[in-house]
């Protein structure tokens, strides 16, 4: 099964994205987890997107696309994979040419996202300012909204609470794509 994650920053995409894997046995794939480790590299390229991100910016459709589409030519996302943070925008959406089974919008508010993150346990990343941060869900409001009626219109995207506790968003999310938690 092919399923694409999309939330504001803090919806809890990764959360959800590892609970499916492991459900549905296929691999999470997390862009922004394949742009923090570029970033890390002494490259042009992991320059770039490091400049790109801790600004808030959006990695551009033509990088983000040809790096996608690079890392699911790999053997184990064949039969399938949870994909976190892509498509984006309608113009990454459009250029992507595999097939997705389903699309799981996980709803959150801004207020949730932006309290989530400000007490998010664990790792701090250098791009979760509060700037950045407030960029990002910007962002997602102007260009990753549309993507939402992009799969709308293509019958293929669940609307999920994401403001439920972990496990009821996983039964909510299992339940929806036709599989019982």
């Amino acid at each position: 099964m092919k399923i694409v994650i999309i939330g504001i920053q803090g919806a809890g995409k990764s959360t959800q994205g590892n609970l499916l894997s492991e459900k549905l046995k296929v691999p999470y794939l997390s862009t922004g987890h394949i742009f923090r480790q570029l970033a890390k590299e002494k490259t042009k390229l992991g320059r770039y997107i490091k400049e790109v991100m801790n600004a808030g910016y959006l990695i551009p459709d033509k990088k983000t696309i040809a790096i996608v589409n690079e890392y699911l030519t790999r053997p184990e996302y064949k039969k399938g994979y949870i994909l976190d943070g892509f498509p984006r925008t309608i113009a990454q959406a459009k250029a992507f040419t595999q097939v997705i089974d389903k699309v799981v919008h996980l709803n959150v508010s801004d207020k949730e996202a932006l309290w989530r993150l400000a007490y998010r346990n664990g790792e701090i990343r250098e791009d979760d300012t509060l700037a950045a941060i407030k960029k990002r869900i910007d962002l997602f409001h102007r260009f990753t909204k549309p993507v939402l009626n992009y799969y709308r219109k293509k019958e293929i995207l669940i609307e999920v609470n994401g403001e439920q506790s972990i496990q009821d968003i996983h039964h909510e999310i299992m339940h929806k794509i036709g599989n019982q938690a």
